[in-house]
């Protein structure tokens, strides 16, 4: 039998991909009583895992032929395919059904904010934490480290420029898409420059240093076993797992909240992001166990990242194209929750090493976070 079957594996958790589809098929086409939009839920976060453990050994095997910062900005790519699928999917149907335009705008916002925070926060803890147990000091480039911590405290300049401009004068006030658009445009120009930097001019930064192994072995102990084609094959086949598992679970947010008895709201930030995010979390976490933190905060903060300057303005650029252009005036609670999250994990990031400690911290913050949207009313 083979590995997976015989070992106690994340694999295991695959049975649930047929399940979730055919969850869907039973309640969308012959309307079972017993698929409800709970079990699909539920069924649709435990097949998203083993398909994100998938895209991180391919993202391990490609960094190890292709180094540390095109590795991680692969698994960035791959990993936030779901939630730029989520977003159009959610445009869409706010084009297809203009009295749900402004509902389906919030819920793309709250998807954003909730990916943001969740990466630097969630992801970046939880590898901390899992990289501190196993070693007492986790060493990165303090550069490259910096650099990331700068570009989202832009993107945090480029949430509160939009929001300050509604407050004054109105969010629906035509200028506040104007200048949405305008922000949007100059944020993609920055993204594109700092893949100029990371991958052409300063890809020194993010080639990554061999640490040593509690046991005096070196840390990249994982060679590239697997060949280019297949890890780029098991990357873009887990990509449209996940999209197809990320629009099931779209589709059953909203009655499945209701169900369980959560916000809306708290679902989009939270929940959602934690299970679009899965693949970064896999990812980080295995290699940090590998001290192999400049993998980890390239996955991490460069989500995020993408996020912000790529993600969003993209998705406002494809709102202007579908006919309802969207503004980048976030809610109170969703700037805030980005700029702590930016502030701390710059805090933690400037200074070229950190320990498990500071995991802990990052979690604690996104743990208040998490009470705050928590008890938010939708």
């Amino acid at each position: 039998m083979s590995h997976w079957l015989t070992k106690p594996s994340i694999d295991w958790l695959a049975v649930f991909l047929p399940v979730a589809i055919g969850l869907e098929i039973a309640h969308a086409a012959f309307h079972a009583p017993w698929a409800t939009p709970t079990l699909i839920f539920i069924a649709s976060c435990l097949a998203i895992i083993p398909v994100a453990g998938w895209m991180g050994h391919a993202t391990e095997h490609l960094a190890a032929r292709l180094g540390e910062g095109v590795g991680g900005l692969l698994n960035a790519t791959f990993g936030n395919a779901a939630e730029l699928i989520i977003a159009l999917m959610a445009l869409i149907e706010g084009a297809r059904h203009p009295e749900k335009t402004a509902a389906m705008h919030n819920i793309v916002k709250a998807s954003l904010t909730g990916s943001i925070i969740g990466n630097v926060l969630l992801v970046l803890g939880l590898a901390l934490l899992a990289g501190g147990i196993r070693f007492s000091i986790l060493k990165f480039n303090v550069t490259a480290a910096r650099l990331g911590s700068t570009l989202l405290r832009l993107s945090v300049v480029a949430l509160l420029v939009p929001a300050l401009f509604g407050f004054l004068v109105s969010p629906a006030d035509d200028g506040a898409a104007d200048i949405s658009f305008e922000i949007a445009i100059a944020l993609l120009v920055v993204y594109a420059l700092s893949l100029l930097f990371s991958l052409r001019t300063h890809q020194h930064l993010y080639a990554g240093d061999a640490h040593p192994e509690p046991d005096g072995r070196p840390d990249h102990a994982v060679h590239a076993t697997w060949s280019l084609k297949r890890a780029l094959g098991t990357l873009l086949g887990a990509t449209v797992l996940i999209a197809i598992v990320a629009e099931i679970l779209v589709g059953s947010v909203e009655a499945a909240s209701r169900a369980i008895g959560l916000s809306e709201l708290f679902v989009g930030v939270i929940v959602v992001a934690i299970v679009g995010n899965a693949a970064e979390h896999s990812t980080a976490i295995l290699v940090a166990l590998r001290n192999r933190m400049d993998l980890s905060l390239s996955i991490a903060i460069g989500s995020s990242i993408q996020i912000a300057l790529f993600v969003a303005p993209a998705v406002v650029l494809i709102s202007y194209a579908l006919g309802t252009p969207m503004n980048l005036i976030f809610t109170l609670p969703e700037v805030v929750a980005i700029a702590i999250a930016v502030s701390i994990m710059g805090q933690i990031a400037g200074d070229g090493e950190s320990h498990w400690l500071e995991g802990v911290l990052l979690l604690t913050v996104y743990l208040f976070l998490g009470f705050l949207f928590f008890h938010l009313p939708g």
